[in-house]
């Protein structure tokens, strides 16, 4: 006799005499259906709430720190719109910078929007955009917008803007502190509708809270750097005179804290020419006020002696001891007559010359010599150098040579290299020749960078 097979159990076939029957008595077994799941521990959710404030710290973390790094405004501004990005779910962005005490920089940074793109939204009536009223100062809180097209009251170019660019939705923060006040406004697009959720909101809250701090440092610093060049450059000649026989071009790059670094042209009688070049130590506004005292003073002493440049250069250094004692300058005076291609020349502790023409390429010889301000009694003997028709004179400053980050004998080398290789079709223009040499010996932008050192140069070719 075949003993029976019982039934499967959650679709597994039970062997014979393992699971008894059940008890006649027995209550049926409740269905899936009827089984009310358990609630979860009160110690889980708080581990899932604590891991939660963890990940949002650790990312604020993250994202404050790459922020910090930042020490260039737009670069602060193109960071502030990555992340916060990421943090609201949003594809592309912008920020316009616009100051409430109109004392500037304005600005617009877009993220992933080109040039165009910022200029179609710019086309807007501002009152009908969300970044335009808190600009304004007809909002001072956040405002999602969440599905624009759906909007009945929404501006004819508003949706046509948003319909050629491709977004729906939209999310914008106020930029502004207490002490700064307002700084602009930050708004995120989304592709399609759609608004960040409240811990979202709580998120890009905190972190504008601490770039909008961080703005407005880089902001004073901006307007400082602007302040020092303005001044700077106002200390320098407004334009080079024109002198029979003698082409003339400048080059002047101000590092971000302004510094001493000067140059100078002026017609002296009997139709010579006066050049000159310096540098004061230190930075920032005394250094700049000192710089713009020396330069002034040469002048006056070059229209008296210019023809004797170490009696300029002797009566400098005795007006730099008595006024500036603590401060010292190197300096290069040259006297020029055009017509007869003649130079004498005397420096103080600055770089010598460089002669640029068809057939050379050197610097000029001239003596060794201390810098003004830094013995009881400066005194150098003068040199003279002919160039040739055709040929240029390179005054510069040793701003040049630190820039590139070279030993001195190696930047050096590489300003003679540049100037050797100034092209044949160049030669005739002394700013094409400037230009180059700036280009060659400071590759990749190094010109333009913020750095510590200031550039000059100033070029002379002889008829």
């Amino acid at each position: 006799m075949t003993t029976p097979r019982l039934p499967k159990v959650a679709g597994i076939d039970s062997p014979p005499g393992q699971v008894p029957p059940p008890a006649p008595n027995a209550a049926p077994a409740p269905s899936v259906s009827q089984v009310t799941p358990a609630a979860p521990a009160p110690g889980a959710v708080i581990q899932d709430r604590l891991a939660g404030w963890v990940s949002d710290l650790t990312t604020l973390h993250e994202l404050t720190e790459r922020l910090a790094r930042t020490a260039a405004l737009e670069d602060a501004l193109h960071e502030l719109l990555r992340a916060g990005a990421s943090l609201v779910g949003a594809r592309r962005g912008l920020v316009v910078l616009e100051p409430g005490d109109g004392r500037g920089p304005d600005t617009t940074v877009g993220l992933g929007l080109s040039r165009p793109d910022l200029g179609h939204i710019e086309t807007v009536p501002r009152g009908a955009t969300s970044y335009g009223r808190i600009l304004d100062g007809l909002s001072a809180e956040p405002e999602a917008r969440a599905d624009l097209l759906a909007e009945d009251g929404l501006d004819p170019r508003h949706r046509e803007v948003a319909a050629r660019l491709g977004y729906a939705a939209s999310y914008a923060l106020p930029l502004a502190t207490e002490a700064a006040g307002r700084l602009g406004a930050a708004v995120w697009l989304y592709d399609e509708p759609a608004e960040p959720v409240e811990r979202q909101r709580h998120l890009i809250g905190l972190y504008t809270a601490y770039a909008t701090e961080h703005l407005a440092r880089l902001l004073e610093l901006e307007r400082t750097r602007a302040w020092s060049r303005t001044v700077a450059d106002e200390l320098l000649p407004p334009r080079l005179p024109r002198v029979a026989g003698v082409q003339l071009a400048a080059r002047h790059h101000t590092g971000p804290r302004g510094g001493g670094d000067w140059y100078d042209a002026l017609p002296l009688p009997e139709g010579a020419l006066g050049l000159a070049v310096g540098s004061v130590s230190g930075s920032g506004a005394s250094a700049v006020a000192a710089m713009g005292r020396l330069r002034a003073s040469l002048r006056a002493y070059a229209v008296m002696e210019g023809e004797d440049p170490v009696a300029v250069l002797s009566d400098l250094e005795l007006l730099l001891r008595l006024t500036e004692p603590a401060r010292s300058a190197t300096a290069l005076f040259a006297y020029c007559e055009p017509a007869q291609r003649k130079i004498v020349l005397a420096g103080a502790g600055h770089s010598p010359p460089l002669v640029i023409g068809e057939r050379r390429t050197e610097y000029a010889e001239t003596t060794l010599s201390a810098p003004l301000g830094m013995l009881a009694c400066w005194e150098a003997p003068s040199v003279e150098i002919t160039p040739a028709p055709g040929e240029t004179v390179l005054l510069y400053t040793d701003g040049l040579l630190r820039r590139t980050g070279d030993p001195m004998d190696r930047a050096f080398a590489r300003l003679h290299a540049a100037a050797a290789s100034v092209p044949k079709a160049l030669r005739e223009d002394p700013a094409a020749i400037s230009d180059h040499v700036l280009r060659a010996v400071l590759p990749d932008g190094l010109d333009t960078a913020d750095s510590e050192e200031d550039v000059v140069l100033l070029a002379a070719r002889f008829e």
